[in-house]
């Protein structure tokens, strides 16, 4: 495995910086909106798409979602107990926390 030059590290610590930086501004905006006047849809609406924890749903959703269909498509192929369980609970899980 090759190891990241000295280059690279200072890129990618200036790129999570700007990405900070950019959550921080928002964040400051927010909390000045809602002290001064009010809450600011906007606002609200652009914290909740930076937001970290949303974006990993997000994409766990999706891979589910994925899987799920895969499983789906290929039951008749193995016709496999576990995988249909496995598809069923996938299933399940995706649709309580939606």
């Amino acid at each position: 495995m090759e190891h990241p030059n000295k280059q690279d590290v200072i890129t990618a610590l200036g790129r999570s910086a700007d990405e900070l930086h950019r959550h921080i501004e928002l964040h400051r905006k927010l909390v000045t909106s809602m002290l001064g006047t009010g809450v600011d849809e906007g606002d609200i609406q652009a914290l909740f798409h930076v937001c970290p924890r949303r974006n990993r749903e997000a994409r766990l959703r999706e891979a589910s979602q994925e899987t799920i269909e895969v499983l789906d498509e290929s039951r008749k192929a193995f016709k496999s107990k576990r995988l249909e369980a496995l598809r069923k609970r996938l299933t399940t899980l995706l649709v309580d926390n939606i």
